[in-house]
């Protein structure tokens, strides 16, 4: 024999525990200014005490709001800035929202169209933008998005619909580092091209070292894997011609540890490496690696805070958030 299935709580059930009629309950859930405040509570209180969960569907058909937040990714954005996911649904559901995300299958203008038609037809009242490629925002520019957004992208290319690290900022804090023990000869593995975050911090780069008169020398484009960045080591490291690195990420920077050990150079007393995003791994690589820190969680709350602050007629502060250098031991001076 099976078990009976339990029912779920509806809002005649919350109604009727209450003391109120199913229409008064309604007005609750949707915030109607005309419920007096011990009446509210008194509905919330059972809401809490049953588990009674609104059906969003419904809810939005009688509101015409969803209260659902889109979030766009690109499916290949599995680095730094997705872990910004986790902060928004947060932040979102702290306001009474849920999330929804939608992948582009590919940075094709036809994919970046459906991915937004799609957040768009399950009526999402704002949308985050976690894209990092250039084209994918010029699409977006070119299309008619009717709900406030925010690209968690470079403010250059963002505009005044972003709220993002200053990247370049973050690839002269890491070039200025080297300088600063005494580097000349700096190398870059920078992230691949057409990427907001690889561009930005290569031009940190370059500043930092035209600033002081430096040797510039040609960055070499990676794919942000430990992959390329032990590959790219390997053949770089044949000339030996630079004592220090700075890798555009720290998975590159770890690939190029692991062939400074195996070119017989030590880190840092041969070579100084520094990386970029201080992953959790990154105090616990051999050496512990001195990097650049972004606080993805707290882009993600301001995106959600910036999107709100528009949804209820607010004007918004958009803008950067500075970087941190965070040094250990994978940084030294040149050897004499």
């Amino acid at each position: 024999m099976e078990p009976e299935k339990v029912r779920a709580p509806n809002i005649r059930d919350v109604a009727r525990l209450a003391g109120v009629s199913y229409q008064t309950v309604s007005r609750v859930l949707n915030e109607h200014v005309s419920i007096r405040e011990s009446t509210k509570q008194r509905v919330l209180d059972v809401i809490e005490e049953i588990g009674y969960r609104p059906n969003q569907a419904a809810r939005a058909l009688v509101t015409s709001r969803s209260r659902t937040i889109g979030v766009l990714t690109a499916q290949n954005a599995d680095y730094g800035p997705t872990t910004s996911v986790t902060a928004i649904e947060h932040a979102a559901r702290e306001a009474g929202y849920r999330i929804t995300i939608t992948s582009i299958a590919s940075n094709e203008y036809p994919s970046i169209k459906a991915a937004l038609d799609q957040l768009q037809m399950q009526a999402v009242e704002a949308i985050v933008v976690i894209a990092p490629q250039v084209r994918v925002l010029e699409a977006i520019r070119e299309l008619d998005i009717t709900v406030p957004y925010v690209t968690l992208q470079n403010a250059d290319l963002g505009g005044d619909r972003s709220m993002s690290v200053d990247q370049v900022a973050g690839g002269r804090l890491a070039t200025q580092h080297l300088i600063d023990l005494g580097h000349t000869e700096i190398m870059h593995i920078s992230g691949p091209q057409d990427w907001i975050e690889a561009e930005a911090r290569m031009q940190g780069y370059l500043e930092a070292l035209n600033d002081k008169d430096l040797r510039t020398r040609a960055p070499i484009l990676g794919d942000w894997s430990a992959h390329f960045g032990y590959y790219a080591g390997l053949e770089l490291l044949r000339l030996k011609d630079f004592t220090a690195m700075f890798a555009g990420n720290d998975q590159m920077a770890l690939g190029f540890i692991h062939a400074c050990w195996d070119s017989g150079l030590s880190v840092p007393g041969d070579m100084s490496v520094v990386g970029f995003d201080d992953i959790p791994e990154a105090a616990h690589f051999f050496p512990p690696l001195t990097t650049v820190r972004q606080n993805f969680p707290e882009i993600g709350r301001r995106a959600v805070s910036l999107l709100l602050t528009e949804l209820q007629g607010g004007t918004a502060t958009h803008g950067q958030i500075m970087p941190e250098l965070v040094i250990r031991r994978s940084t030294a001076p040149p050897a004499r």
